[in-house]
This record gives structure tokens, C-alpha cells and sequence, in this order.
């Protein structure tokens, strides 16, 4: 019985072969990328002007491999905070055209632009008066024919072994599809801080929203004694508060140095008993490393890191108001 075309014994191939077969593959990609990344008009000028200043939000629409990529030009677009959402079409042939509103941009998908299911949402479009930009492998298709932009896809060979499979010309429309966010981007001129406020659960949201205030000891927490004091009265403060350390301030509450748990143990090795008797001020650290509440906290992070430190002081001007300690970025998941 002969075997089916799943079934069937694979050649033998090297590894040198192999890998001589992916790096085919991506020098093809990258040809075709950097072949329309010199061939790119202005059309992406105004296609990314349409989607700028749209006072709705972009509908991107497609099918099959073309929908997929659309997909993912979607949630980048709304990962920069342009509003966008993604349109299958044979669901929105069946009631999603509902979410669609006439201050809409549709942004329509398909390699041959002659997909049926993407041309029957057209009618709708142009019966809202939405603006409809195409990207597509055949300039010379209906969808291009009757699309307000042409954005053109098109390979002139797939990557894959035999030239069939959606490779280059899938990789071009999620290119162009980063390519034109980024142009909308720069026109909305987003900052880090506002990339953060639409990524809030995530990492990268962390270390650009959170700030030292947020993750610092409070009042109650820090650890203080008078200039004056015995090391004896700094142990006992290091040792409430958990920091591994205590400031050390003037009667007015500025900030004069710090003491530390290191600073202690280095002492009474060398002074032994007599070193609990001796002044603070005569052995504590000048110059602590201070970093302000409405830092960063990944600043915060970076600073321990150059300084070789686990506690920085928060101060406000000359006054300490808080400490971070390196276990409070962890916590954090700043660190």
C-alpha cells in the first residue's frame, strides 16, 4: 500500500545542508524587506496620516495567513496606543461589522486581493464613507481597485524550499504593518511613560511607571539617631528597622552620613568594645548614596548597581524621608 504524502520517508540531509536551507530563507526575507524599504513612497505617508488622525479607531481585516499577521499589526498598533482592534472576515460578514463605525479606518489584508470573504466587507465600508487602506501582493486587483490607499506586498518568490508557502510576502505585511506604527507613533509623539500606561501588568510596565516612593519605607520605617550618639544607640537602630543601616542627622533633620552593619563589623574588629562607646559621627560614612521619591525605581536599581550598594536614602533636598533597600525592588519586580 502506498504510503500518503504525510507518511512518507524524509530525505537524508546533512546539517551543513540544513543550515545552508534557514539561512537561505532569511537572506530571502531580508532581501525583499530591504528591496521595499527603498521602494517605499509616500502612499505609507498618507496611509499613516489617515490612521493618525482618524477619530475612530484602525479596523485591520483579513483571512487565513493574511489574518494572522493582521492580528498581530492590531495589538501592535494598540500596544502604542492607537485604538485598533482585529476584524476576521468571515465573522464580520456574519454580524462583526457591527463594531465598525464610520470614523473607522479599515487597514484590509490579502496577498492576491481577490479574497472573497475581504472584498464582501467592502461594500460596507464605502457605505459608512470609512476610509479603506489595502495591503496587497497585486496592485492591479479589485481590493486595490477599490481601496482609498494601495500599500503594495509584493514577492516576487516565497522563501520556502518550494517557493509556495506564505513566507516573504507574509514577513513584508507584518513589516509594513511595524513600519507604519512607527510612523504613527512618531506623529502622536509617544514617550516611554505613555508606552507604559498601556503595558501596566507587565515588566517593561513596572520599571517605567513604578517609582521609588512607591516601593520606598515609610516614616515610621526609617532608621534615625542624632549626630552625637553612641554606635551602641546606631546598633539598635540598624537593628529595628531591617535595613542594615541608620542615617545619622543634625538637629534640624538634615541628612549628615550614614552607619552600616559593614561599617559596624569592620569597626569592632578593629576597636573591639570600645568601639560601641565611640561617637557615631566619628565613624560613619560621609556622602550616603541618595536617590529622590519621584525617581524611577529601575533608577534606583541602576544606582545600587554602579555604587555596589543594597540600601540607597530617599531624600527630599537636604531632609531623608524614606529608604529603599535592593529587597524592595525585588519584591517589586523592578530588580
Amino acid at each position: 500500500m502506498d504510503r500518503l504524502p504525510h507518511e512518507r520517508e524524509g530525505k537524508e540531509v546533512t546539517p551543513e545542508e540544513l543550515l545552508e536551507v534557514g539561512r537561505k530563507v532569511l537572506r530571502s526575507e531580508a532581501e525583499v524587506l530591504l528591496e521595499n524599504a527603498d521602494s517605499m513612497d509616500f502612499v505609507m505617508v498618507e496611509a499613516a496620516k489617515s490612521i493618525q488622525y482618524c477619530k475612530g479607531r484602525l479596523v485591520v481585516a483579513g483571512l487565513g495567513k493574511s489574518g494572522l499577521i493582521g492580528r498581530k499589526i492590531a495589538a501592535t498598533f494598540a500596544s502604542l496606543g492607537t485604538p485598533a482592534f482585529f476584524l476576521h472576515a468571515s465573522e464580520g460578514a456574519h454580524g462583526d461589522l457591527g463594531m465598525v463605525c464610520r470614523e473607522d479606518v479599515g487597514l484590509f489584508l490579502s496577498n492576491s486581493g481577490e479574497t472573497r470573504e475581504v472584498l464582501e466587507l467592502l461594500p460596507y465600508f464605502r457605505r459608512l464613507g470609512a476610509t479603506v487602506i489595502a495591503m496587497t501582493g497585486n496592485p492591479a486587483s479589485r481590493l486595490a481597485r477599490e481601496a482609498d490607499l494601495v500599500l503594495c506586498s509584493r514577492v516576487e518568490r516565497e522563501a520556502d524550499p518550494l517557493g509556495l508557502a506564505p513566507t516573504s510576502s507574509t514577513t513584508l505585511q507584518l513589516a509594513l504593518g511595524d513600519a507604519l506604527a512607527g510612523m504613527v507613533t512618531e506623529m502622536r509623539g509617544l514617550r516611554r511613560e505613555d508606552f507604559a500606561l498601556f503595558h501596566p501588568g507587565g515588566s517593561l510596565g513596572r520599571r517605567l511607571l513604578l517609582r521609588v516612593r512607591d516601593v520606598m519605607g515609610g516614616a515610621d520605617r526609617l532608621p534615625l539617631v542624632r549626630e552625637g550618639a553612641s554606635v551602641k544607640e546606631a546598633l539598635f537602630s540598624i537593628t529595628s528597622k531591617g535595613y542594615g543601616a541608620t542615617l545619622v542627622v543634625n538637629g534640624s533633620g538634615e541628612l549628615r552620613g550614614i552607619f552600616t552593619d559593614g561599617d559596624l563589623r569592620r569597626l569592632v574588629e578593629d576597636r573591639g568594645a570600645e568601639a560601641f562607646e565611640l561617637s557615631v559621627e566619628t565613624v560613619m560614612t560621609l556622602s550616603p548614596r541618595v536617590i529622590a521619591p519621584d525617581k524611577l525605581a529601575a533608577e534606583a536599581v541602576l544606582l545600587m548597581e554602579q555604587h555596589e550598594v543594597s540600601v540607597l536614602v530617599v531624600a527630599e533636598g537636604a531632609r531623608p524621608v524614606g529608604m529603599v533597600h535592593l529587597h524592595d525592588l525585588l519584591k517589586a519586580g523592578v530588580a
